[in-house]
């Protein structure tokens, strides 16, 4: 079994001034400008499907408010590359950050996959489910994925003491990038690709078969009703592929590495094979971070009743504007009376 030597840690990897950090800033700042602005925009249409008891608009709120939480720690990450890979906050504020972000992460992978078994039940058992589907389910199962997230991501957290969380060996303050890993870790991240990302990436997957195939037979669906339901799916697809699937590859490929090295000396096997990956790997957990920006975009086009609010609130918000300036009111008015008429 692999050991660590702490002496080691700085010495296997190293990460110093680069371009790399500004391109990985501009990730997270494209991330948090337009994620915070998506939110902004649709949490009012979600919380109004919230209150008519809609199943999907309480899934859409829980789901943005993980993703607004982990939006509001984003300028921390932004900081931290901004100081090339230095994390200049302290421990506590490190391990915290990193709490919310792989909650985050977790939170809105169960969440995405509670919404494609409750889109299955809709389509595949519409009469079954309408009695199944109460908002009293949805909330359960929504605290569920919170409470077990949450749960896991603590008792980590406190095995890390608030002071392992970063690299502090000879000064060099990084925030979760501390190089060898141990094999608790290793261990850790096998079950984050199996249990985090492979388990849900199946049920998504057998649950959106289910449903392109019966909204394929139905021939009760009109073909807009049945393109929304394609575009559901190979959205939510979309996103495993594109925000979760790389980091989660590399996250296995990387712990394997290490259970298959027999030395994780400074110049060995290892240590050069992480040196190697260091930026791939923090690129495609800067591209899980995009997943924040895509979800309130995604699930708001598809969904009928979040749309026609979110229309509904865009409407009110020009009539009041109309309202409140007299050249526009007059404007209008004159182009009404031009229109009455021409008519």
């Amino acid at each position: 079994m692999n050991t660590t030597d702490t002496t080691n840690v700085t010495l296997c990897v190293k990460i110093g001034d680069s371009a790399i950090s500004d391109f990985l800033m501009s990730v997270y700042i494209i991330a948090f400008i337009f994620g915070l602005i998506f939110h902004v925009l649709t949490l009012g249409p979600i919380w109004q499907q919230v209150q008519r008891q809609n199943v999907l608009g309480i899934f859409l709120l829980n789901l943005s408010f993980s993703d607004i939480l982990f939006i509001l720690t984003m300028p921390l990450w932004i900081n931290y590359y901004r100081q090339d890979h230095r994390w200049e906050l302290g421990a506590a504020s490190c391990s915290v950050a990193g709490f919310i972000y792989y909650s985050n992460m977790y939170i809105s992978l169960y969440l995405l996959c509670s919404i494609s078994i409750d889109r299955c039940l809709v389509v595949t058992f519409p009469l079954r489910s309408k009695t199944q589907r109460t908002s009293r389910y949805a909330w359960a199962q929504c605290a569920a994925v919170y409470a077990v997230v949450i749960t896991l991501h603590i008792m980590v957290l406190i095995n890390d003491n608030l002071t392992d969380a970063h690299d502090e060996v000879n000064n060099n303050d990084r925030c979760y990038e501390t190089y060898p890993i141990t094999p608790a870790v290793a261990l850790f991240n096998l079950l984050r690709v199996g249990i985090g990302f492979l388990l849900p990436l199946l049920v998504l997957a057998v649950s959106y078969w289910r449903v392109l195939a019966t909204v394929g037979q139905s021939p009760g669906l009109s073909v807009q009703a049945k393109r929304k339901v394609r575009m559901l799916s190979f959205g939510v697809i979309g996103i495993f592929s594109i925000c979760f699937a790389p980091y989660h590859i590399l996250l296995l490929i990387r712990s394997l590495v290490f259970y298959s090295s027999d030395s994780i000396e400074a110049e060995g096997s290892y240590c050069q094979f992480e040196q190697k990956m260091h930026f791939y790997f923090s690129c495609t957990l800067a591209m899980s971070s995009l997943n924040c920006v895509v979800d309130p975009v995604l699930y708001v086009l598809v969904s009928n009743g979040v749309q026609e609010d979110l229309k509904l609130c865009w409407r009110r918000h020009r009539r009041t504007q109309t309202d409140t300036d007299p050249a526009l009111t007059a404007y209008n008015r004159g182009t009404s009376n031009n229109n009455n008429h021409l008519i």
